[in-house]
């Protein structure tokens, strides 16, 4: 690749076939009358789209439809729970829960006669007489604003060429060829583009740290290391747009003079792992990565480096050291890594989200981005929503948008008629928004005056049937399992808080020991060496915050109001209700349950082992836990 001129060629090539999965129709150049794209991420993998999209293309051979339909295998649509997924264009038709059987019918009817097969559409599109409503104007998608996902469901991330039909190397070609490395770095800085791994630090400031320190070799790095439970922001980026996170890499080389990146990715994720390494590969092949880029005598290299899955890896400095093939352990600061970092050289760390919004800045200016969003936290947000919520999957939104707007409107709102009690984002960093505060505007400074935290991205819904102190416990639990022990206060701090927390979801807590959970809180926040440990208090004591009534009711009254702590549930039988039938007691694994047939039975509380499968089973709704 040595110009724009090639690479707008490339473009052109493809052009068609892109617009025609926007909606356009067929006469834009496209070689095919339809596109199939199937949905190849992890979430539908491992609900047989593989299967699937094999069984598609036999029966599209079958028919002698080779010439006329394109079978695409793309990243993640978004809309998880509804996987596998299947989206045929130009029409939008969104096929939700596909099986394998459901092929034919698929292929027979709407690939061959053009019949829209509506009972596997996806409900909120069926409009009925073949109509289909747009995906865009459903509730998951109309409040969403696409910058970090653009191509994620909307390409083959497998094929260079369908990235570079999207605009893709355009913003490196650019820089590279009209920008000098200071104004790549204002434009960043300008655009108000904040760390999206957490902390939210100034991206261009970063940046511009790293760039106005020499040395004769630096280094660009990706943090693809996304070890928060229910995240997969980063995965889903990886693995349905990875040349997205190259190029953006090149980039900042390009900004700070560097000349190797390496990205850090877990081992866990093999779809993106394969596909990353695919994405190199084919980046090297069209001169976009390697000597001489674009015949500007700019050199930049990328290079994997897989991590064993310890969260604490995706603090910078144990990351970094992790890279270096030692074992994965924060350092002290500073000297901050634009000073000292890998292999003590001056060196940059991004998430894989915030590289993807840098090729969409340079390419539609800083204004651009720095008007969406509020006026701290600039531009969108991407959220893997998850937990007690009827949409779960990836939404990106632009900052400022509501809780109550991500979670009723986007996400379907709470299944089962259950009520919203509280959300956590940032993970085991992070805190529990609670009901108060449904309405707050997600962004940093919100977030943290409300004692949460944007984190990279999870966000997770809980109803009424939830239990706050257990939620706590959980998430300490997580990180007394993956604390490096570097330091004592993270090491010990965080285990002597999860014993308390043991012994108040056990019965067996005093008051005195919610002042020692604070005080403990105080004291790891103070004096651990990294991120993990500092902010490993945050979901105590924002439950302590917003629900020490839970507290209080596990200590003095000695129940748990969610009836989730086993230690203090008893399950109870109306006399009343109950009709004697003995399934109860024929289902008891540990004989608990007496009583006579057509006689109400008991259950004996010294024998019960408090697993609920007489309640599961009683047809009656005579069994009951308090």
């Amino acid at each position: 690749m040595k110009s724009l001129e090639e690479l707008k060629a490339i473009r052109e090539k493809n052009q068609g076939e892109i617009n025609l999965r926007s909606g356009h129709e067929v006469q834009t150049g496209s070689k095919y009358r339809l596109h199939v794209l199937v949905c190849g991420g992890t979430g539908c993998t491992s609900s047989g789209s593989q299967k699937i999209r094999e069984k598609l293309e036999e029966e599209i051979k079958r028919n002698g439809l080779e010439e006329e339909v394109a079978v695409v295998k793309t990243g993640c649509f978004g809309l998880c729970a509804l996987g596998p997924i299947m989206i045929v264009y130009p029409e939008g038709a969104f096929y939700a829960m596909v099986k394998e059987e459901d092929i034919p019918e698929i292929v027979s009817e709407h690939l061959v006669k053009g019949n829209v097969v509506e009972r596997l559409l996806y409900d909120e599109t069926v409009k009925g007489n073949n109509e289909i409503l747009p995906l865009q104007d459903t509730q998951f998608y109309k409040k969403q604003h696409r910058v970090a996902l653009r191509n994620c469901g909307a390409i083959n991330p497998e094929n260079i060429e369908e990235y570079i039909g999207t605009r893709g190397y355009e913003a490196l070609g650019t820089v590279l060829t009209t920008k000098k490395p200071e104004e790549v770095i204002q434009t960043i800085l300008d655009s108000g583009l904040r760390g999206r791994g957490g902390a939210g630090f100034p991206t261009g400031l970063k940046w511009k740290f790293a760039a106005a320190n020499q040395a004769d070799q630096k280094y660009v790095c990706c943090n693809a290391d996304e070890g928060d439970p229910g995240a997969f922001m980063d995965r889903s980026v990886l693995e349905g747009d990875p040349h997205v996170v190259l190029e953006a890499m090149a980039i900042a080389g390009y900004a700070i003079g560097a000349s190797q990146g390496y990205i850090y990715v877990r081992a866990e994720y093999p779809i993106a792992v394969e596909r990353l390494n695919i994405a190199i590969s084919q980046a090297r092949e069209y001169g976009l990565l390697g000597k001489n880029i674009f015949d500007t005598g700019f050199d930049f290299d990328i290079e994997l480096r897989l991590g064993a899955g310890a969260f604490v890896c995706g603090e910078e400095t144990a990351l970094m050291t992790s890279i270096e093939g030692n074992r994965g352990e924060p350092r002290p600061r500073p000297p901050f890594p634009a000073l000292k970092g890998l292999f003590q050289k001056p060196t940059i760390l991004n998430n894989v989200e915030t590289l993807a919004n840098i090729p969409q800045i340079i390419l539609n200016g800083a204004s651009w981005f720095a008007d969406m969003g509020t006026e701290k936290s600039k531009g969108t947000k991407v959220f893997a929503l998850g937990g007690k919520v009827k949409n779960t999957g990836l939404v990106e939104i632009p900052m400022g948008t509501t809780l109550r707007e991500i979670v009723e409107e986007i996400g379907g709102g709470i299944p089962n008629g259950k009520k919203f009690k509280a959300a956590q984002t940032g993970g085991p960093s992070g805190g529990c928004i609670p009901a108060e505060h449904f309405d707050v505007p997600i962004d940093y400074d919100n977030l943290i005056a409300i004692g949460s935290m944007m984190g990279s991205g999870g966000l997770i819904v809980m109803d009424e049937d939830t239990c706050m102190v257990d939620i706590a416990k959980f998430f300490l639990e997580f990180t007394v399992d993956e604390s490096c022990g570097k330091c004592t206060p993270c090491r010990i701090g965080t285990r002597r808080m999860l014993e308390i927390l043991e012994k108040i979801t056990n019965g067996q807590g005093t008051m005195e020991d919610l002042d020692k959970l604070e005080d403990l809180a105080a004291h790891l926040k103070s004096n651990s060496l990294c991120a993990l440990g500092q902010t490993a208090p945050n979901p105590v004591l924002s439950t302590l915050r917003y629900f020490k009534d839970e507290y209080i009711a596990h200590i003095i009254d000695k129940k748990c109001p969610a009836g989730v702590c086993k230690a203090l549930l008893s399950y109870k039988i109306d006399a009343d209700k109950c009709k004697g039938c003995t399934l109860c007691a024929r289902t008891c694994p540990n004989d608990a349950i007496t009583g006579s047939v057509r006689e109400p039975h008991v259950i004996n509380q010294d024998k019960c082992v408090k697993c609920g499968a007489c309640m599961e089973k009683c047809r009656f709704g005579a069994i009951y836990k308090e």
